[in-house]
């Protein structure tokens, strides 16, 4: 309680709603297209400088919404920045195996003072099944121990033999891979095809981060009318970052690769980009 922790913003609204619960000052961090939506060091210490020093600096890469990733040098600029100012990282690794060239490096080879989290929801599938892993410096064992004993005691039993045969469909699991590589071309190519052409790079994850200002003041009011007259789901952007979200909208690609298509094909043709075909338009989904 009282820890000054660093949120990138955009990001995953659950860790500020986390940290607030535990009392913990959340510093938000913006980030832009032009930092590919993730932290660095001179971002931080612009910060610091702006709102004084900091106890903890939440990352994710590759990212929850924007999909962007920090390369090798660049994680350890910002873990090299971490251990020179006493600050602790928590690296959110949950999208690792889920990337489209270079693998994601782990900050487990960079800084043995980090928190490193990771799932079975999002590379391994089993999103429902909610179980995942902590690796813990020496110092955080035994607190993370007591406070993994007064929330759930241990995760269920049927959980753990099902992530224990998880392990073994690398196979499977790959080929979700692929589809999601097949799913992000399709709306690499599409939305720009559809005048949406401002793009995070999608390194990993299964998102695009896209710019829509220039079609809504209002990216909420702009996903609920696509959803209500296309049948196509977005998420707005202020779900991910209060202060410049409604200029921004999230698009999911975790889904079938011709739900994608079809999704792409509404959209180019409520952009006027295409002539408005003669069918009716029924309910389909792409945020998942």
């Amino acid at each position: 309680a009282g820890d000054r922790v660093v949120v990138s913003s955009p990001g995953y609204p659950c860790y500020r709603n986390a940290l607030q619960a535990l009392n913990a000052e959340v510093v938000t961090m913006p980030t832009s297209a032009e930092t590919r939506f993730q932290p660095s060091p001179d971002l931080l210490e612009d910060l610091v400088r702006r709102t004084g020093s900091v106890d903890g600096l939440v990352l994710a890469s590759p990212s929850n919404p924007s999909g962007t990733m920090l390369d090798g040098p660049a994680l350890a600029a910002v873990s090299d920045w971490c251990a020179a100012h006493g600050v602790r990282l928590v690296a959110d690794e949950i999208y690792h195996g889920i990337t489209f060239g270079d693998p994601a490096p782990t900050a487990l080879n960079l800084n043995g003072d980090a928190l490193v989290v990771n799932s079975f929801s999002k590379y391994f599938s089993m999103t429902g099944w909610r179980l995942g892993w902590v690796v813990a410096p020496d110092d955080l064992v035994e607190p993370v121990r007591r406070l993994a004993q007064n929330f759930f005691i241990s995760a269920p039993t049927l959980s753990q033999i099902a992530a224990v045969a998880a392990f073994d469909c690398h196979e499977e699991l790959q080929a979700n891979v692929v589809r999601y590589a097949a799913n992000r071309s399709v709306l690499v190519e599409g939305l720009p095809a559809a005048g949406i052409d401002r793009l995070a790079p999608s390194d990993g994850a299964f998102y695009v981060y896209a710019a829509v200002d220039h079609l809504a003041a209002d990216s909420q009011a702009l996903c609920k009318r696509w959803l209500d007259e296309l049948g196509v789901a977005v998420t707005p952007g202020v779900d991910f970052d209060p202060a410049e979200g409604h200029r921004y909208a999230r698009f999911s690609y975790a889904g079938a690769t011709e739900d994608m298509a079809e999704a792409m094909r509404r959209l180019r043709e409520w952009t006027g980009q295409v002539d408005r075909a003669s069918q009716p338009i029924d309910k389909l989904t792409t945020n998942q």
